[in-house]
């Protein structure tokens, strides 16, 4: 970096490659993403990149968002994530794949002779347009393509990524022509249109050319950074307004994240506000048990997040820039509170996105009670999510240790993992991983006597204070403005640190609702296992009847089970075993839970049994039923669909979706000479939606959707 930070940095992050993953599920979790790294082909995520250049191609095109609108997004992550797995594992096949990438993107750059490298269906088009200034936009829709900027962003960003970890210098090259042509772009906007641009998701734009800026030094980066600033979000942030409500989260966390790094090369206060009031704001407010956020994508009022619980919440690209956000702030100001956040989402959503068999990922982690997770494809999803996946088991190591260029080392997370900080000559081994032990263990390793203080973050969840030992023996300690336990010694060779960090199974209410819990033990969130069924909607997802909400009197641990819990006797209708929320990929489970007194569950039991009555006697007059969603009965009614129109799945059942502007065509058969019913079901809480349903091409209704949370019947 030519440019350094001009904000004092008080908390550096080592190299990923002096951290090395001892065993336990992150381990598990990066060699599982490891081997979907090198299973993937380079050529076929290159297929539109030599197509958009006029090269000849040599591979097929992989499926799902790679054939869409969003193609090329995907190429950005993998080389993120090809260059840091390079970095922390060394192996030389991640260093060839970016090696190639980056060589066949040259030749895609030169074929254009304009800086610009893309994989985007008519990208010319639409950028051709920008730069007239011609701009038709909305939320997603810039000139007709699907936030092209986004995906410009994850490509600039990779090859940064692949500059910074693998050292190739030709990456950088690369980048700095696609910052040029953005410069040609949009820099000779007026800020009337530069603004209406921005009304599309643009990613992180900001973050990357300020990047930019800080690796070359050339000043003409960071202020087009700038061009990729709003007011409608971004200065309500700077005066400490949540805008938010009702905003699509991922659109927005990438922002505040520039802002950071803005703050750190400049100083100036306006971005340090953007970037600490949107995670102050982002995290009270919106944020889920697990330290996910959003529900359909989209955020709602703050601190109400009871009704907005589906098979849609906590899209997982939000809380990958929310870790990436958080480790901006925490080198400017580091605190216990900011590690507390990053250990909850990294323990709960990032490691509990991915199927520990295959490596797969969560776009969505549900957390509707009684919901199951849906796992990517390999080859035909490639959702924005595949593409985060791809990096989040890449950074386990990221941030378990930190310093502050001197004589202070931060323990942050209780993970299993060597440290190497080569400036002092001393290597750190963490040998517990919380919670499946309640004492931390370091053992020093050094070639003489060295001088440091010892940081260890104290945690939020700590049942009580514990006492540091080094060699057997206690010593003093003392809580740092940080929120760590500190202590200041000549440390020797084989010194070994142990610490008690007890803790308790404890309860989480939502914050517009005491009666409806989840359940944590220490740093995990634990989830009830409720069997590879689908519970009933209404009476098979179990509850909690009892009047004494202290959890630890009727949860126990299991005889002979590391990490498992039973409740008895006060899950109703039947007992549920407790187990991490990471620990669960293949069957249906509750994070949540609702309380209830014994009168209220009569009354459950009550509308269980009229909604059962209500089933049959639709059963009963039933001439046609379409199990819209399922291959079969689409082909049986002669199903047509828009171009937009995808199979869905909600709430443990298929259905279809219908993208702005598509639709969907079916027959169903009727008994003629009678009136006949029509019954629709669909879901109700996505966001604004609205759309015509029509017999024969006759309207007989317009739906108008605003958030909601209940089953619509028509």
């Amino acid at each position: 970096m030519k440019i350094k930070p001009v904000v004092p940095v008080k908390a550096y992050a080592f190299d990923l490659g002096d951290v090395q993953l001892l065993n336990s599920p992150f381990k598990h979790a990066m060699q599982m993403d490891s081997a979907y790294l090198l299973f993937l082909k380079p050529d076929r995520l290159l297929y539109r990149f030599y197509k958009n250049a006029g090269l000849p191609v040599k591979d097929s095109v992989y499926g799902g968002w790679e054939s869409e609108g969003l193609s090329g997004h995907t190429m950005g992550h993998y080389i993120s994530a090809c260059a840091i797995m390079y970095t922390t594992t060394k192996g030389k096949e991640f260093l060839n794949r970016i090696n190639y990438i980056v060589d066949e993107l040259e030749k895609c750059q030169k074929a254009r002779h304009t800086g610009y490298i893309g994989a985007i269906p008519n990208e010319d088009s639409i950028f051709g347009k920008v730069t007239k200034g011609e701009i038709k936009t909305g939320g997603f829709d810039l000139n007709g393509g699907w936030s092209p900027w986004y995906t410009v962003h994850k490509l600039m960003a990779g090859l940064v990524d692949a500059y910074l970890y693998a050292g190739n210098k030709k990456a950088l090259n690369l980048v700095t022509g696609m910052a040029d042509w953005t410069y040609n772009t949009v820099d000779h906007l007026p800020d009337s249109l530069r603004l209406k641009m921005l009304n599309c998701e643009y990613g992180g734009m900001n973050d990357v050319l300020a990047n930019i800026y800080a690796i070359t030094g050339n000043k003409k980066y960071l202020d087009l950074s700038y061009k990729f600033y709003d007011e409608f979000v971004m200065g309500k942030l700077a005066r400490r307004i949540d805008p938010m409500p009702g905003k699509h989260s991922n659109t927005n966390v990438p922002k505040a994240i520039g802002s950071a790094r803005q703050y750190e090369l400049t100083g100036y206060e306006r971005e340090k506000t953007i970037a600490s009031f949107f995670w102050e704001t982002m995290v009270h407010n919106h944020t889920y048990v697990i330290g996910g956020n959003s529900n359909y994508e989209y955020c709602g009022a703050a601190g109400k997040l009871n009704d907005r619980l589906s098979d849609n919440t906590c899209e997982t690209c939000n809380t990958y820039n929310m870790l990436k956000l958080t480790q901006h702030l925490f080198a400017t100001e580091p605190s216990a509170a900011l590690m507390d956040y990053y250990e909850r989402a990294l323990y709960n959503h990032i490691l509990s996105s991915q199927n520990p068999t295959n490596g797969m990922t969560c776009y969505f982690v549900p957390l509707r009670m009684g919901s199951k997770k849906v796992f990517s494809d390999s080859t035909n999803t490639f959702t924005c999510c595949v593409g985060s996946g791809m990096e989040n088991h890449t950074k386990y190591a990221a941030q378990i240790y930190s310093h502050d260029g001197n004589n202070s080392l931060f323990v942050n997370l209780f993970i299993p993992s060597v440290l190497q900080w080569k400036e002092k000559g001393i290597t750190v081994q963490q040998l517990n991983f919380i919670p499946e032990q309640t004492e931390v263990k370091l053992i020093l390793s050094c070639k003489k006597p060295t001088l440091f203080t010892l940081k260890i973050r104290k945690p939020s969840w700590l049942r009580n204070n514990p006492v540091l030992y080094v060699n057997g023996k206690a010593v003093d300690t003392e809580i740092s403005s940080e929120g760590y336990f500190t202590t200041t010694r000549q440390w020797k060779n084989g010194d070994v640190v142990t610490a008690d960090l007890s803790m308790d199974v404890y309860s989480e209410a939502m914050p517009d609702n005491a009666n409806r819990i989840a359940l944590k033990y220490g740093p995990v969130v634990l989830a009830g296992k409720l069997g590879k069924q689908m519970p009933d909607a209404v009476y098979g997802t179990p509850v909690l009847l009892t009047d004494d909400k202290n959890v630890n009197d009727w949860i126990k641990p299991s005889v002979n089970e590391t990490l498992v819990f039973d409740i008895k006797d006060v899950a109703k209708p039947f007992n549920v075993k407790l187990v991490p929320f990471y620990k669960v990929y293949d069957e249906y489970y509750s994070v949540y839970w609702d309380y209830f007194t014994n009168d209220e569950w009569t009354a459950r039991q009550k509308e269980y049994e009229a909604e059962k009555k209500r089933l049959q006697e639709i059963e009963e007059k039933t001439i046609d039923n379409f199990r819209i969603g399922e291959m079969q009965p689409e082909r049986d009614h002669n199903l047509t669909a828009g171009d937009r129109s995808y199979i869905d799945e909600a709430q443990g059942r298929p259905g279809r979706e219908a993208r702005a502007g598509s639709y969907f065509v079916f027959e169903m058969n009727v008994q003629p000479g009678i009136q006949n019913n029509l019954l629709l079901t669909y879901l109700g809480d996505d966001k604004d939606r609205k759309f015509d349903i029509k017999v024969d091409g006759q309207l007989i209704a317009t739906e108008n959707m605003a958030w909601r949370t209940d089953i619509k019947i028509l």
